[in-house]
């Protein structure tokens, strides 16, 4: 999420930041949230108490919420530019997930956290890679070296799974099953999902994991030399997420790719390549790993082409 440009003041504990303290840790302890979510929403609750006149949960009402997204707009991150709709909704809906807990568990008497509505949003505009571009960017690395094989066997992976970043910098060597070419994966809400490897990313792995020396417990890691007289389980030698950004970002430079992709456009493309060749909606979204079929239908305008084919072949036609 967006920080400011300077850290945040001492504040002074009061009804409304201890209320968030005890949400934070039902999160943890009850509902199991990732370390990743409990840090996402203490960030954008930290916000709440900058921006916002609020002392007690038990004081939010009409006029605050509409003075706290007023507030969101006028907030400006470190970079100096101001929130896109798209985080504005973030601080609003992780707003409302805590005035339910206060009503739901604490059978607090709060402002109903369906009346705190969000900023309407334009359609998200989804980036993929045509097919000649996505060919260059698999074949981007020099797989003479082991860090070539590890970026190749990474492209090749996000492409054939629609793996979230997260997601592949989190694999083990044990948890990809060559045999079934099967990877099963803990996503977001600590749901699990099985991903299927393509012939093609199978063997990027393959050639990979047979280049190391090491016994490490990750499947994507750095300093290969130093990892060879490591123990496990090697987490120290983990790729970061900046490292597997970067990656991608360097390889589309290297193979001439304008459009800017990073590791989601990748994603992007293996949910568009699926619906192209006729996947239907619902298989997508659970290989996506989407809670909801309204996130996955951002994808829908690859249908477009086909219903212009369809409207041509059958409309208007002599009875």
């Amino acid at each position: 999420m967006d920080k400011s440009s300077s850290p945040p003041p001492a504040r002074t504990p009061n009804a409304l930041s201890k209320a968030i303290d005890r949400y934070l840790t039902f999160l943890k302890a009850e509902e199991n949230k990732s370390p990743l979510t409990i840090s996402a929403y203490r960030e954008s609750l930290d916000l709440l108490l900058r921006i916002s006149d609020i002392t007690d949960p038990r004081l939010f009402d009409k006029s605050s919420i509409r003075i706290y997204k007023s507030a969101l707009h006028s907030y400006r991150a470190r970079s100096g530019k101001e929130l896109t709709v798209r985080t504005k909704n973030h601080h609003l809906t992780i707003l409302r997930a805590f005035l339910r807990y206060l009503t739901r568990e604490e059978e607090m008497d709060v402002y109903s956290s369906d009346r705190v509505t969000r900023f309407k949003e334009e359609q998200r505009k989804v980036k993929v890679l045509f097919t000649e571009e996505l060919e260059r960017l698999l074949t981007a690395p020099n797989t003479s070296t082991k860090e070539g094989k590890r970026d190749a066997a990474m492209l090749h992976l996000f492409f054939s799974t629609g793996l979230r970043l997260a997601e592949l910098r989190g694999l083990n060597r044990k948890d990809l099953n060559f045999t079934t070419r099967e990877i099963s994966v803990r996503g977001k809400r600590g749901k699990i999902r099985v991903v299927f490897v393509s012939d093609r990313a199978a063997d990027a792995l393959k050639e990979y994991v047979e280049s190391r020396l090491d016994h490490l417990n990750p499947l994507f890691i750095r300093h290969h030399d130093k990892a060879s007289t490591a123990l496990p389980p090697g987490e120290e030698f983990r790729l970061s997420r900046i490292s597997i950004y970067n990656a991608v970002k360097k390889y589309a430079r290297q193979a001439g790719i304008v459009s800017d992709p990073s590791p989601h456009t990748l994603r992007h493309s293996f949910a568009t390549d699926l619906l192209r060749n006729g996947a239907d909606l619902r298989s997508v979204q659970e290989m996506l790993g989407h809670k909801d079929l309204s996130t996955t239908q951002i994808y829908t305008h690859v249908t477009n082409p086909r219903l212009k084919e369809v409207h041509k072949k059958f409309h208007g036609k002599e009875a």
